[in-house]
């Protein structure tokens, strides 16, 4: 906007300065949530779209709304945001009709005038596509436009108009556009709100008529396709509470009420496990269902208190799956990320390593979700970061964000990743996202030979004692083949015992994988041990294998690191990077394998002397692991306890 300059006056001997008209000052804008911790920057599997029904009794709380406020027009429902998406995209690009997202390069998806190719993907990913169909990437011009700028109020209500005309009901034909609904529903009342702020005025006028029929479509096509209990029948549920909301639909705002009743004793079980069998996804639950609560309220509703309560026990399961590291252990679809530090709640102590809140009051944690999260403490008698944290996977087969780990152990210690999980590829389904999800991405024992089960895991047997922990895990991993694993987890030292055993009907290869963090180094000492180091670091991880119940073979130990043909040894610590990481081998053929592990994470230059003997049927091993001795045994029935 150019200014105008007036002209100098003399008034009674004074000069009068020229005065400079100044521009107005931007609007307010539009109310925009904050972004929910979602896990990655992707959510997408293109394979299919899932829908999980709702098995648990619906919560009986979550009242119908009066519709009062709604009805007339003083409920409201704020604009979710547009969760990171929109971050590569300025409103100048917008302007340019390019889009950016993740490690690509921006692309040019429109001719300049707002006329959008929506079957564009030219990285062939996924998630871009599904992110580009959702419209989240508009959102900085969305913003600019509630704030008065005209020019990018006009590019984003054409953007959006484009896609309107370009994909009408109904588009599920289309994976991506189908997927991207819900959140492309949010944008369409984000985009209707900016409408209104930035023009001033209380009423859509006529000329943006086309964004009502719209967030109908997109109400009509939500209720017809729910995806039920998990998280994107949780966001779809709120998306279609959001356009009963802001268009005063009391069918809608029931429909979606009784959804999300339905859903959230499912979603969340009565352990405050969810069902996505991810960690980071739990994480984003949690955010979640906090926004379903608040948006129902917001506009009338009456939430209950089953949600709140479900919450509650999902932050205390969170704050159990929190690493030394103030990490989530890596489980299922999750990058490595950060627990979020939420006051009032055990996540804030946890999430802050200690520094702020109250310390959980338990370590150990068994969900039957198929979960141990144990730690040797909380950080009250030596650093947080020192303390020795696991996890163990077991439980329900492979469902939704879950991947095929049962019997996996994730392990910290001595303030570092001592074993991981081979991580979170994305969602392309290639070889490689195929191998994260695989039995070969986590330290358990395999049967490679053996096509997947994704079996049901029994966790048989526990025990506890102040400085030890005792389970014992069984399945059957493949046809024919049963598979044991027996944990006995050490304070002081802190060290991890496995002892896998295994039987089948045919010859199997067996294999018990150990997987190393990408920072270390990794060599073959013998026949039976293997050292994990990283240069100049004050930890090294010494992980060996007792000769038990079977003589250990040529070839007993290996490692893999980098390797394409099969594919192992790798880490994703996030969906865009890959790292070779060693994994540790410790293999077997036949019919049957006993292989007892030990994992003792030791300073550089500490070391590991053990000794085996047997007490009538128990065999005992006497071991000193980084100067501090310790004994264990195994009873004839294969249980690990403690002796000293």
């Amino acid at each position: 906007m150019s200014a105008t300059v007036g002209f100098a006056l003399a008034v009674s001997g004074f000069a009068v300065a020229p005065q400079v008209a100044q521009a107005a000052p931007p609007k307010p804008g539009i109310a925009v949530l904050p972004d929910l911790p979602e896990p990655g920057v992707a959510q997408f599997d293109p394979a299919r779209s899932n829908v999980v029904p709702a098995v648990a009794a619906a919560a009986s709380d979550v009242k119908k709304s009066s519709r009062k406020a709604a009805v007339a027009g003083t409920g409201s429902y704020t604009c979710p945001g547009f969760s990171t998406v929109d971050d590569a995209t300025s409103v100048a690009m917008l302007q340019a009709d390019t889009y950016a997202w993740g490690p690509y390069a921006a692309y040019k998806v429109g001719n300049g005038s707002g006329n959008v190719n929506w079957k564009l993907n030219p990285y062939k990913n996924p998630s871009w596509y599904m992110w580009f169909h959702s419209l989240r990437w508009l959102g900085q011009g969305i913003m600019a436009g509630s704030q008065g700028d005209t020019a990018a109020l006009a590019k984003v209500t054409a953007i959006t108009k484009d896609w309107v005309t370009d994909n009408p009901y109904s588009w599920k034909a289309d994976i991506g556009a189908y997927e991207a609904t819900m959140h492309r529903t949010n944008v369409l009342v984000c985009v209707r709100q900016a409408v209104l702020a930035g023009l001033g005025v209380t009423a859509l006028p006529a000329a943006y008529s086309w964004l009502d029929v719209a967030l109908v479509n997109h109400a009509k096509f939500l209720t017809a396709n729910w995806s039920g209990a998990w998280n994107h029948g949780t966001d779809e549920s709120i998306a279609l509470f959001g356009v009963g909301c802001t268009l005063e639909r009391a069918d809608y705002l029931t429909t979606a009420q009784n959804r999300l009743a339905a859903g959230i004793t499912t979603a969340i079980d009565a352990q405050g496990s969810t069902n996505e069998q991810s960690t980071a996804y739990a994480q984003f639950n949690y955010s979640l269902w906090g926004r379903a609560a608040a948006a129902l309220e917001q506009c009338g509703a009456d939430p209950g208190t089953t949600i709140t309560t479900r919450r509650a026990l999902l932050a205390d399961w969170l704050a159990l799956a929190t690493n030394s590291l103030g990490k989530l252990h890596q489980l299922g679809d999750s990058e490595v990320v950060s627990t979020s530090p939420i006051a009032g709640t055990p996540l804030s102590y946890a999430g802050t390593k200690g520094i702020e809140g109250v310390a959980p009051e338990r370590r150990i944690g068994t969900f039957n979700a198929g979960y141990v999260f144990g730690r040797t403490g909380w950080g009250q008698t030596r650093p947080f970061a020192q303390e020795s944290t696991y996890s163990i996977r077991y439980g329900p087969s492979r469902a939704l964000h879950g991947h095929s780990d049962h019997t996996g152990i994730t392990y910290t210690s001595r303030g570092r990743d001592i074993l991981i999980d081979g991580g979170h590829a994305g969602y392309q389904n290639d070889m490689w996202r195929t191998w994260a999800k695989s039995q070969s991405a986590a330290s358990a024992m395999t049967t490679p030979l053996a096509a997947e089960t994704y079996p049901a895991t029994k966790l048989t047997r526990k025990a506890f004692t102040p400085t030890s922990e005792f389970y014992e895990f069984a399945d059957a991993p493949g046809a024919g083949i049963s598979r044991n694993r027996a944990v006995l987890v050490l304070k002081d030292p802190d060290l991890i015992v496995s002892l896998d055993r295994a039987s089948a009907t045919k010859a199997q290869q067996f294999q018990t994988l150990w997987h190393l963090p990408s920072d270390q180094h990794a060599t073959v000492y013998s026949r039976t041990t293997a050292i994990g180091m990283k240069p100049g670091d004050d930890t090294r991880t010494i992980l060996f294998q007792i000769p038990y119940r079977q003589v250990l073979p040529a070839g007993a130990i290996l490692i893999k690191q980098g390797q394409t043909k099969p594919i192992q040894g790798w880490h994703y610590p996030d969906i865009f990077t890959r790292k070779p990481a060693p994994t540790l081998m410790f293999a077997r053929s036949g019919t049957s394998a006993s292989i007892l592990s030990v994992i003792a994470p030791v300073s550089a230059t500490g070391s590991v002397q053990y000794k085996g003997r047997w007490s009538g049927t128990t065999y005992i091993v006497d071991l000193v692991a980084g100067g501090e001795k310790a004994s264990f045994g195994i009873t004839p029935g294969g249980s690990l306890y403690r002796v000293s």
